[in-house]
């Protein structure tokens, strides 16, 4: 067929549609939420103050985030049934399989919190308020260990690391945490988020919004890369080593993870916050390890393809330090994006127009039918 139009593969620089949540300068290497800079936000906000951003447009007096954050703890608990059903899911299972069919699951038995419209605020609190508690419960099981308890008294990253690890987290850990899930918090239209949309755009139900966003996060390509990122260092096993591994990748033209974007032309801004973060945490755990690894990479990489890293190269290593295992990696990215991901799926509901884009068609036309007996 002729050719009508130019395709823009990965709908690369397709402006979609219009936003107040997230503002990303490629160029400049700036992130900002809702006209803040992420260099602020990670310095002095905690996660709730940017997820009530991101839900509403503008930060949190006292009152109010004292509020939110109450609010938040006291939506932790799994429904009885639910809780069941999440009890009988194959502990050899994925982590982010298992979210993708407990958010889905949660539907059924909480259907005022699904309803497509401005009431669904309410629904975009019990997601992030809930994910850690889904997937601490599920991590827990598999690993012969009780449920978490609510645990009011803890911030959102703070129960995050208890319903994963059943432990208390220090308090440099939990700020780490508050840091890596503002940063993970939004990214304009990233895949998931644009497949939320797309889904929420049908008028469809938050719940099925965001259990799309969660099957999309899923992919290697998009949430899973910081674990790609560890399966190298583990590879490389030490710094003195970092050169000769990473030329013979790249020789055979095989992709470093971690480096690269699809929008910045310079640093990610949030890999410059985590790679300070991954030393602070090396230093306080007495392992360098990592840290000295990925600097070694770093260097090699932006000097033989002038690469820059983004966000996943130094999130594996922090998490790790953590106590985290490797497959635990995405659903945190998860419990944070959920802010992000209800932002825009209400932004959505607010202007609600389906998206539908085209596709330039490239197959056979005008080919004749002929009746099955007459087919070779």
């Amino acid at each position: 067929m002729a050719e009508t139009t130019e395709v823009q593969r990965g709908l690369e620089d397709v402006v979609a549609l219009e936003s107040r949540i997230c503002f990303i300068d490629g160029k400049q290497g700036r992130l900002l939420y809702q006209g803040y800079d992420i260099r602020d936000l990670a310095k002095g906000a905690t996660f709730e103050e940017v997820a009530y951003l991101l839900w509403y447009g503008r930060l949190p007096n006292a009152a109010q985030l004292a509020e939110l954050r109450v609010r938040l703890a006291g939506l932790r608990t799994l429904p009885a049934p639910f809780a069941e059903r999440l009890a009988a899911f194959p502990v050899s299972a994925h982590p982010m399989d298992v979210l993708r069919c407990a958010v889905s699951e949660l539907a059924l038995f909480e259907p005022d919190e699904t309803r497509p419209g401005p009431s669904s605020i309410g629904g975009a609190q019990r997601l992030a308020a809930v994910i850690p508690t889904i997937v601490g419960t599920f991590h827990r099981r598999r690993m012969g260990r009780a449920p978490p308890d609510p645990r009011p008294d803890l911030s959102a990253a703070g129960y995050l690391l208890y319903a994963l690890l059943d432990r208390e987290p220090t308090e440099l850990e939990s700020r780490c945490l508050d840091v890596a899930l503002i940063l993970h918090a939004d990214h304009e239209l990233n895949a998931s988020t644009f497949a939320a949309r797309v889904t929420a755009s049908t008028l469809s139900d938050l719940y099925s919004a965001i259990t799309s966003a969660v099957g999309t996060l899923k992919g290697p390509l998009h949430g899973g890369a910081n674990e790609r990122v560890m399966e190298l260092l583990a590879a490389i096993g030490s710094p003195d080593r970092a050169e000769a591994a990473v030329k013979e990748r790249l020789a055979k033209h095989e992709r470093i993870m971690g480096f690269g974007h699809r929008v910045y032309k310079v640093e990610d801004p949030r890999a410059t916050i985590l790679r300070d973060w991954s030393r602070r945490m090396g230093e306080t755990k007495g392992d360098l390890h990592y840290f000295e690894i990925l600097r070694a990479v770093e260097e090699v990489v932006h000097r033989e393809k002038g690469l820059y890293p983004n966000v996943d190269l130094y999130s594996g290593s922090v998490y790790t330090l953590m106590g985290f295992p490797p497959d635990l990696f995405t659903p945190i990215f998860a419990a944070s994006r959920v802010a992000g991901w209800t932002a825009h799926v209400l932004e959505e509901y607010d202007d609600l127009r389906l998206i539908r884009p085209t596709a330039k068609y490239v197959g056979a036309v005008d080919l004749a039918y002929t009746p099955i007996g007459g087919r070779p």
